[in-house]
């Protein structure tokens, strides 16, 4: 392969609103431990939104933008011992950290100080090619396609918080704050042990909610229309939900949700909130001694999990993809995610290469 060629690739030019373009930018050189990827499918997720808003501080510009991606080995760097061309990948959004500080040392990359992330500090996937380490590769069971790949960053990170944060069992009954992508992801993770599970939302997630209530959720609530202490409580004998995963980052839901957990369960903040301080129902924490938990992206331990979920069929690839648009009408794509009304977007890069069809 020629890597002298250029490619497409949508770019952020600068700081503030939009400032993003289609551009031809040189393919990326292939060296080291790198690895080049013909992409196939990229996820829109609410970062890249932020970024497209000038809303996202860690984005650095020019920056190619995409952290949710999927494709074909075409090139390796001479020090890759595992992978090969035409291997069907996805990739972690790690490309670099300073090896050094403790996190590295037990792979918590996602705490590295120093990290490096693809779509936000070296460039992404929304673009024919991009470049990951290798030891961020991973190999796809060959019933898991390229459209359901492109969902395993953000199912990672929701077995980041379901699994090594915030464990649950079939016993437990959930809440599920927000029936958006995160909050689908979650829900379909719960069901898959068989956990009880409560998804909230409002009355504009109609349509989401219902998608929930064909998912497996036990209830649907939507907390502008119905009261959603009665719900819980008649759900849990009075006693409350043991466990809460917010994906919304929405305050009043949060503090909504706080007082309705039994005493001693945990919540879990799986969503971010729009500004670095709130004001929490701290008095539900401390009285009900209730553990408050955060939760950051995902690291390697989550990865084999997420392609394992998704070759047993536990995640509804059908209902969690709604749009896809190829790399030319990148801005169509943004549009129709912006307007709230899809669930996952895609953009396919190569959408002419039949070896990334699914």
């Amino acid at each position: 392969m020629d890597t002298t060629k250029t490619m497409e690739a949508v770019v952020k030019t600068d700081a503030g609103y939009d400032n993003m373009e289609l551009k031809q930018i040189p393919i990326p050189e292939v060296t080291g431990d790198k690895v080049l990827l013909k992409v196939a499918y990229t996820g829109i997720c609410g970062t890249d939104i932020h970024t497209f808003k000038g809303q996202y501080a860690n984005a650095v510009t020019p920056l190619v933008l995409g952290h949710e991606f999927s494709g074909k080995v075409v090139k390796v760097g001479p020090d890759v011992k595992n992978l090969k061309p035409g291997d069907r990948v996805t990739s972690e959004t790690t490309f670099a950290t300073d090896e050094t500080c403790i996190y590295c040392q037990d792979k918590e990359y996602n705490l590295c100080p120093n990290r490096v992330g693809i779509g936000t500090k070296a460039n992404g996937s929304m673009a024919n090619y991009v470049l990951t380490r290798e030891e961020s590769a991973h190999v796809l069971p060959d019933n898991v396609s390229y459209k359901m790949a492109a969902m395993s960053e953000p199912l990672a990170s929701c077995v980041h918080a379901m699994y090594q944060k915030t464990p649950f069992t079939l016993h437990d009954k959930l809440l599920i704050i927000g029936p958006g992508p995160m909050g689908l992801l979650s829900l379909q993770i719960a069901k898959e042990i068989g956990a009880f599970v409560i998804v909230s939302g409002i009355t504009k997630d109609a349509d989401r909610l219902q998608i929930a209530k064909e998912l497996g959720a036990d209830i649907v609530v939507d907390t502008q229309k119905e009261d959603l202490e009665k719900v819980i409580m008649d759900a849990t004998d009075g006693v409350g939900v043991t466990k809460v995963y917010d994906c919304s980052g929405a305050t009043p839901a949060v503090n909504a949700a706080l007082p309705l957990i039994r005493k001693g369960g945990t919540f879990q903040q799986v969503g971010l909130f729009s500004k670095p301080l709130n004001e929490l129902d701290e008095r539900s924490i401390i009285q009900h001694e209730i553990t408050y938990r955060g939760s950051r992206s995902q690291n390697p331990y989550d990865w084999p999990i997420a392609l394992h979920l998704e070759s047993k069929g536990a995640i509804n690839e059908d209902a969690m993809i709604t749009k896809v648009f190829d790399l030319e009408h990148w801005r169509d794509a943004f549009d129709a995610m912006m307007a709230g009304k899809e669930l996952k977007v895609m953009i396919a890069s190569n959408p002419d290469d039949p070896d990334l069809a699914d």
